[in-house]
């Protein structure tokens, strides 16, 4: 009985810091040192604790491995989850048309998004397209691409994290 409390311990334990590094990975991404500080503050206390624990304990071997590195595997599971929910911000969105078709980016600004567009030169590939650069909440991406593919299904888009915005229009 003590050494399944041991491993829940472990795991239970794991999967809270190694979150926690998750987080912390993030929010030094993102440009927010100080609450990566603190987040990995408390993410060593927790996996010291945790170490300490298990090496002082009189059970030992393969099962509390087991339960260290299951902790550490679901952790990182669901620290990408929590992530992916907690720490949303922008996200650059860029958009090539398959043809010169004004529609895309007409309805793209009727439903309150801003978005700049340029002309792309024909190539041997194909004739002239356009290219439209918008930046958005990370929240809106599935609405947005789903509104690009109804009126385009064969647009290229392509988007990237976005570390700061300065001025500009985002919905």
């Amino acid at each position: 009985m003590a050494l399944l409390l041991m491993c829940l311990k472990i795991f239970f334990c794991r999967i809270l810091d190694v979150s926690l590094g998750t987080l912390r990975t993030i929010l030094t991404v993102k440009g927010k040192p100080l609450f990566a500080a603190l987040t990995g503050f408390f993410e060593v206390m927790i996996w010291f604790l945790v170490v300490r624990n298990a090496f002082n304990s009189e059970e030992s071997g393969i099962i509390l491995a087991i339960a260290y590195a299951g902790g550490f595997a679901a952790g990182t599971f669901i620290g990408g989850r929590i992530a992916g929910k907690v720490i949303r911000g922008t996200v650059d969105v860029r958009i090539v048309t398959s043809d010169k078709n004004d529609a895309v980016f007409s309805e793209i600004r009727k439903q309150g998004y801003a978005v700049s567009t340029v002309t792309v030169n024909p190539s041997e590939f194909s004739g002239e397209k356009y290219m439209g650069f918008a930046e958005i909440k990370a929240s809106n991406l599935e609405k947005f691409k789903k509104l690009i593919y109804e009126h385009d299904p064969h647009a290229f888009v392509s988007v990237r994290e976005t570390k700061y915005v300065h001025n500009g229009f985002i919905k």
